[in-house]
């Protein structure tokens, strides 16, 4: 619908002018996915930040158009059934970090379509300025509903401030358009200040990647409302966000990440874990319930809506986490597992057959490992990372009812955890082992027993896992100030946990200096990796550094195949 004054501005958005907001989005996704990837502080080549958010929206389009009410171009859509196959069609498709957290931002947005639509203010003459407002907020809600300890500086606070907006134009009048534009300027200003909001892109003078992608969401929406065409070209990044010269972070540990949402007990940690559903309780009952739960203990999950809810919790007092849950609603399979006791007795496999393992790979190589070992292995690697929706059908193709899942990659574990979600409701035990690499993975996985419980496989694997230290070597993309110093592009560079520890110009001399660092602390086994880029050479060159004055150092080399890392390096 048009308003009357201005032939070229939408008064309502309706589901035709929504599906343009969609196509839109994707296109500007696509245009800006290299852009937003290239310009990361970090100068390793495997930040993929805008290539999560494309794959994820683009993925999403594609599944939910078979499901779409109005698909046939004979009938006629509805934005409220377009709405929800979108936003269950992204939840699975949602790849990395950043692509778990867009995928709650269309939930958000859809729940409120679908409540505007019981109440007749939606549907057939679709959402005005108000109602775009609550969609806004309730979006903002549900990304930072996500995880347990939102992180401030990051896409988080971007849709925060595009909903605060949102609202205060609102009080001021209805106009769809003036709300699109305050929430769309407001993001943009916010964005700018996620430089000034977290040390790590203070010391870099960068923004937000995530958040960067919210203002392409809010841009596409605008121009949509306009009555812009889609193809209309738009100026670059920098120059969107001028006078303020500004660098794109693809900060993926900061895409709203936080503590929770693990299946997997840390050293020391709780001595119990609490898993239950949830019935009976509203939003806010369920909030004070997740404030409750992360003040009791940690790795808290709360995933759900409508009425049922999937609840876990780490804790050492099962009785008050039970209770919390209580008084948000009414709990029912509450399921209590003691981490601490080593001497109880195997738990029964399911009665589907023994346990099984679903791992991630990034070359193939590293596959045929899994896969030797028995697990059944899905490719994710940089610019290709596995999602939610891909690691549910292995999980429910491993043909178990206890699935034992390996991201091996830091920005796959939210897609692993969304997929552990989607496989409880369906009936199936699924624990995310909490492994951050593929050397870490591969340790894991020697100590699955398939006969074993679900449990004591996750004691015993995340055990393995964190007694993995790991390392890598890859070569610079860019130059940037790291933990080393400065890099430049052809650089090599030695990581350790992630961050930069040594940079060189030979991957041989590299690579030994970040095998005499990890075995620093002590070791019995190495394993080195070949990549793509690797060869035998350089891993009997890194090989025999470890050896060198360490007779008792057993040295494991492995054909991986993965890109971008000529070399993975673990200790153990």
């Amino acid at each position: 619908m048009r308003v009357s004054g201005d032939n070229s501005r939408l008064e309502r958005l309706d589901a035709r002018a929504a599906r343009r907001w969609a196509m839109a989005t994707r296109a500007a996704f696509a245009v800006h996915r290299a852009e937003i990837d290239d310009l990361n502080v970090f100068p390793v080549p495997d930040r993929d930040t805008g290539t999560n958010l494309y794959l994820t929206l683009d993925s999403a389009l594609e599944a939910a158009r078979e499901a779409l009410p109005g698909s046939d171009p004979g009938a006629e859509p509805t934005l409220a059934g377009d709405a929800a196959a979108l936003a269950r069609a992204t939840l699975l498709a949602a790849r990395g970090n950043s692509g778990v957290i867009l995928s709650q931002l269309v939930r958000g947005l859809s729940e409120v379509i679908a409540e505007a639509t019981t109440t007749g203010g939606a549907g057939t003459h679709g959402i005005d300025g108000p109602t775009l407002a609550l969609a806004v907020r309730r979006a903002s809600d549900r990304a930072y509903s996500s995880v347990t300890r939102p992180v401030e500086g990051t896409i988080l606070s971007v849709a925060a401030a595009a909903a605060s907006a949102a609202e205060l134009a609102v009080a001021r009048g209805t106009d769809l358009y003036a709300v699109a534009h305050a929430s769309l300027a407001a993001a943009r200003v916010a964005l700018a200040g996620t430089t000034a909001q977290l040390s790590a892109l203070a010391r870099a003078g960068v923004v937000d990647a995530g958040g960067m992608g919210y203002v392409l969401v809010l841009e596409a929406l605008e121009r949509v409302i306009a009555g812009e065409l889609a193809t209309d070209p738009r100026p670059e990044l920098g120059a969107r966000l001028h006078p303020v010269e500004l660098r794109v972070a693809a900060h993926t540990d900061h895409d709203g990440g936080g503590r929770g949402g693990g299946g997997q007990p840390e050293p020391g940690g709780p001595a119990y874990e609490v898993m239950y559903l949830l019935s009976d309780s509203a939003d806010e009952a369920v909030a004070r319930l997740r404030v409750r739960l992360d003040a009791l203990g940690d790795s808290v999950l709360v995933v759900g809506g409508e009425d049922l809810w999937n609840v876990h919790v780490h804790v050492d007092d099962v009785g008050a986490a039970i209770e919390a849950g209580i008084e948000a609603g009414r709990p029912h399979r509450v399921v209590v597992t003691h981490f601490g006791d080593q001497q109880r007795a195997r738990t029964t496999p399911s009665a589907r057959g023994a346990a099984a393992v679903v791992a991630c790979a990034a070359g193939e190589g590293l596959a045929e490992v899994f896969r030797t070992a028995g697990a059944l292995v899905v490719f994710s690697g940089p610019g290709l990372r596995a999602s939610a929706g891909q690691l549910l059908e292995a999980i429910r193709s491993a043909g178990s009812g206890c699935v034992l899942v390996l991201p091996n990659d830091a920005d796959t574990e939210l897609a692993a955890e969304a997929a552990a979600s989607a496989a409880g409701d369906l009936g199936l035990e699924v624990h995310v082992v909490r492994s951050r690499s593929a050397v870490q993975g591969i340790a894991a996985l020697a100590v699955f027993e398939p006969t074993a419980g679900g449990q004591d496989n996750l004691l015993a694997m995340s055990g393995a896992a964190a007694a993995t230290r790991h390392g890598a070597v890859t070569v610079a993309t860019k130059e940037a100030l790291t933990g080393a110093g400065w890099c430049h592009p052809g650089d090599v560079l030695g990581l350790v946990g992630g961050e930069v520890v040594a940079i060189g110009k030979d991957l041989a001399v590299v690579g030994a200096d970040v095998v005499g660092r990890l075995l620093a602390g002590g070791g019995e086994l190495v394993t080195v990796i070949n990549g793509a880029d690797g060869g035998p050479e350089l891993s009997a060159a890194v090989a025999a550094s470890a050896r060198e004055g360490r007779r008792d150092v057993e040295v494991s080399i492995i054909e991986g195949g993965q890109a971008a890392y000529p070399l993975l390096l673990g200790v153990e």
